[in-house]
């Protein structure tokens, strides 16, 4: 039975974030697969973890700058190590090298960072977001890490291109692997709520994750106001873990803007909308949302940045808009349109089936896998960069862990 350990940055919270969906997606992939898994991660469990150990994977908390996990590691003979953000790697990347040598090293970069990070500073700074932007410390750190591993697992197109094209970084480090999305059956979509079924708008999303808390401020300062003239009842209600007084405070139930908090259940939520709304002005990979919508049949509207890695610019996409008067323009006439609401939802179902087809993906990850694990050393050896990131790392990182370790005594 192959040997799967999973470092991550947090535990898998699945109905939080979509960063906890896609972590959910893989270990299901693996365990499809026979293997027999172990999730570590230092961080503190929260009330919304998922239990992995329904599912049969090992679960244990491990330490930063302890050579307990030496000792942990080297006993488990393992053949992948797959790394949850370029932070676990970092933290942990030199211990494996040191201590399971033949292990595979895939890391799950889940967004780029330094994108998102880059981003949201010529956000705060108003200005136009380009490579001075982009071209910062984290992105020396995180090009680093996928460097440093074997495989690194990129979810958005449009981040594959950025990674190739901007950084130079060669296809044979990098493996395209979105959201795995099955098909919405015949039976599925007769059995959802009709478009007369359903009323308001919805947004969701973690309200911890800067992108969701400006998009909530976004709609409440700029836009819902707009919409309210023209549809007098319709409401928005705003889901998402971790509400806090940030977001709270721009609740406004008398004017329909209503701060729901936690949903339960995602499904049911975004089923009984008409439109999912939700306007992001900066961020990275894919959002986890709008799969959410397509799945339940629900239109939604969203910003370039939003529909990055799931709409191209050449799909026929009216709904993916930036200015605030064709936002506008948008949420009203697909709230109120039933023939254009109906397009919309077609549109959605095909492209889940097209481009984000659980099937193919996985078939083509496992033969990728399957390459990494025949051709490993000429790969290690063609990979100079990471080798010599490797060395330097194992000097550097190795002894200010020791010396962190000592001190802590």
């Amino acid at each position: 039975m192959p040997k799967l350990l999973i470092i991550g940055f947090v535990w898998p919270e699945p109905k939080s974030s979509a960063a906890g969906c896609r972590m959910m997606q893989l270990i299901n992939v693996f365990l499809s697969e026979g293997y027999a898994i172990t999730f570590a991660s230092p961080c503190a469990k929260s009330n919304n973890a998922f239990n992995l150990e329904s599912l049969g994977v090992t679960q244990i908390e491990i330490e930063l700058n302890n050579s307990s996990f030496d000792e942990f590691v080297s006993k488990l003979n393992l053949d992948i190590v797959l790394f949850d953000r370029f932070m676990m790697e970092e933290q942990f990347g030199w211990r494996v090298v040191e201590n399971c040598p033949e292990a595979i090293r895939i890391l799950d970069t889940e967004d780029l960072h330094c994108l998102r990070k880059g981003r949201e500073q010529a956000f705060k700074d108003k200005k136009p977001f380009d490579k001075t932007y982009l071209f910062r410390d984290v992105a020396k750190r995180e090009i680093a890490s996928i460097y440093r591993c074997d495989l690194s697992l990129i979810i958005s197109e449009a981040e594959m291109s950025i990674l190739q094209n901007d950084f130079r970084v060669h296809e044979s480090l990098l493996h395209y692997l979105p959201f795995l999305m099955d098909d919405v059956s015949e039976k599925k979509r007769k059995g959802l709520p009709s478009f007369k079924e359903r009323k308001n708008f919805v947004t969701i999303g973690n309200v911890l994750h800067p992108p969701n808390l400006d998009s909530v401020r976004f709609l409440k300062e700029n836009i819902w106001s707009k919409i309210k003239l023209q549809l007098k009842d319709a409401e928005l209600h705003i889901y998402g873990a971790y509400a806090n007084e940030k977001v709270k405070q721009y609740e406004d139930k008398k004017n329909g803007f209503i701060i729901k908090g936690f949903a339960d259940d995602v499904n049911e939520v975004m089923a009984n909308a008409r439109v999912c709304l939700s306007p992001l002005r900066f961020g990275a990979g894919l959002k986890g949302k709008f799969f959410d919508a397509i799945n339940n049949g629900t239109p939604f509207i969203t910003t370039s940045i939003g529909a990055e890695g799931i709409v191209n610019s050449v799909d026929d996409c009216d709904f993916v808009v930036d200015a605030v008067d064709d936002i506008v323009k948008q949420a009203v006439t697909l709230y109120q349109n039933e023939d254009v609401w109906s397009q919309q939802q077609a549109f959605g179902f095909n492209l889940l089936q097209k481009k984000f087809n659980k099937k193919f993906h996985v078939r083509r990850f496992l033969n990728r896998l399957e390459k990494a694990f025949t051709h490993k050393d000429i790969n290690r050896l063609n990979n100079f960069t990471g080798a010599m990131l490797n060395f330097h790392t194992m000097q550097s990182t190795k002894y200010m862990s020791r010396w962190i370790e000592e001190k802590n005594k």
